[in-house]
């Protein structure tokens, strides 16, 4: 037993994480594993998510027909059922309880929701129908409550997707599938059914640098090769580079996307109903007015890289017959009820996952860092957090009412209807067996109150 700290296996130090993705399974999961050592902290975590369902972006982010990667879920399963865990759902911060609140109940409180909000290109007609981010499209066709009852009217012929990260290729591909293609992923049905009968026929990937300077993976671009009903269009020019410039590129990743990139330009077209057109150098400058209030055209200006390697406009210009634009140009954090928030970056204020300004409180995941990296990062720099909140146990003041049964009561008198775990599986079993009945990996439950009504019937 580790003699600098008051917490014993009688009276473990308590912990609240705020956010059930994979920075707080991972923060669950660290404080778990010292907790188990002979020399570590007895630990009792309470994983909370203002949604009735865990794991965050692995649901809800994650590219519906990349399946291997959600495979995490199992691990993130095993943390949560691990009885020093409880995963509490339904149950959101500032709503139902609030920073005072977990204070009185936890020793410390870890805050890990991720970065939910997008930001914008800062051009003319962005606020057009038809403009909308990556992120609200994501979450669409991903089942997530909060966009599902949202319409989604694929009228267009035409989409750009504005970006040079995974989230634009996800998008345009998901876009260029066919709904045979689609059927083997765990997309939401309502979302299977919109794009079954989408009119979409050219899909415009808009990239204001080079390839040299884009953030794909290039297992994810590859895709766009291997897609049934999609010619993969690029431009020779546009991905030009001198002998002397590929042979600087030291990241290998980058060459292999440069390698791909030319093999995609080489490629004879094959008159294919939908074309995807990667497009590098290009920004959007201004969204154009159909005359009804909606989008019937991007302009995009050519770019040059400068000496920097920073995008400079040309001045010349060309348009593109889209009636639909989705930004994907990053992401930010939104401030939390009681939790300093550093507005320009979109991030709690941390030194090392310890909240600057906070008592006892700290954070990890993109809320912390910012957008970047991929699920696995997340566990290096919870990590991270989870070594600072260890260092300052000896100068924690001890929550007066520690005990799961004073948090359980509190939310009781509150009303507020806690999914635990368990409630979640009896969800799961439900989206399995329609997925088995439709022969598909899962029918996703989108709606909130429909979720709750199929936990409440398994209860």
């Amino acid at each position: 037993m580790n003699a600098s700290t008051p917490y014993t296996s009688e009276r473990p130090l308590h912990v609240a994480v705020i956010g059930s993705g994979p920075s707080g399974i991972y923060a669950a999961e660290a404080l778990l594993k010292q907790g188990a050592t002979p020399d570590g902290i007895p630990a009792e975590v309470d994983v909370y998510d203002r949604l009735p369902t865990p794991y965050g972006l692995v649901r809800y982010g994650v590219a519906p027909d990349h399946l291997k990667i959600k495979s995490v879920t199992a691990l993130f399963f095993k943390v949560l059922s691990n009885p020093g865990a409880r995963f509490l759902g339904n149950v959101e911060l500032g709503k139902d309880l609030s920073v005072d609140d977990l204070k009185a109940h936890y020793d410390a409180i870890i805050y890990t929701v991720g970065a939910s909000a997008d930001r914008r290109l800062g051009v003319p007609g962005e606020d057009l129908a038809g403009s909308l981010s990556a992120t609200e499209f994501v979450a669409w066709y991903n089942g997530h409550p909060d966009a599902a009852a949202r319409e989604m009217v694929l009228h267009a012929s035409g989409v750009a997707v504005v970006g040079a990260g995974n989230v634009a290729l996800d998008v345009s591909r998901i876009l260029a599938k066919t709904a045979t293609e689609l059927h083997s992923s765990d997309i939401a049905p309502h979302a299977l059914s919109a794009l079954e009968t989408s009119p979409v026929s050219d899909v415009y990937l808009l990239a204001r640098r080079g390839p040299a300077q884009a953030k794909f993976t290039t297992k994810e671009l590859r895709e766009f090769g291997e897609l049934s009903d999609a010619d993969v269009l690029v431009r020779p020019e546009e991905i030009a580079l001198s002998d002397a410039e590929y042979d600087a590129i030291s990241d290998n990743t980058v060459r292999k996307n440069v390698d791909v990139l030319r093999e995609f330009a080489a490629r004879v077209p094959r008159g294919l109903p939908r074309r995807v057109h990667l497009r590098f150098l290009v920004s959007p400058t201004e969204l154009q007015d159909d005359g009804q209030g909606r989008v019937g055209a991007v302009r995009i200006e050519r770019n040059r890289l400068d000496d920097s390697g920073n995008a400079v406009g040309t001045g010349e210009y060309e348009e593109l017959p889209v009636q639909m634009v989705l930004r994907s140009v990053g992401y930010k954090g939104v401030a939390l009820p009681g939790v300093p928030f550093d507005d320009k970056r979109g991030v709690i204020p941390n030194e090392q996952g310890r909240v600057v300004g906070g008592q006892g409180e700290y954070t990890s995941g993109w809320i912390k860092r910012g957008p970047s990296g991929v699920i696995g990062t997340n566990k290096a720099d919870s990590v991270e957090t989870v070594a600072s909140l260890l260092a300052d146990v000896p100068h924690l003041t001890p929550a007066p009412q520690p005990t799961r049964q004073s948090i359980d009561a509190l939310l009781a008198s509150r009303n507020v209807d806690v999914v635990s775990l368990s409630d979640y599986q009896a969800l799961e079993a439900h989206e399995l067996a329609g997925g088995e009945a439709a022969g598909r990996p899962r029918l996703k439950v989108a709606q909130l109150a429909q979720m709750l009504d199929v936990i409440r019937a398994g209860r």
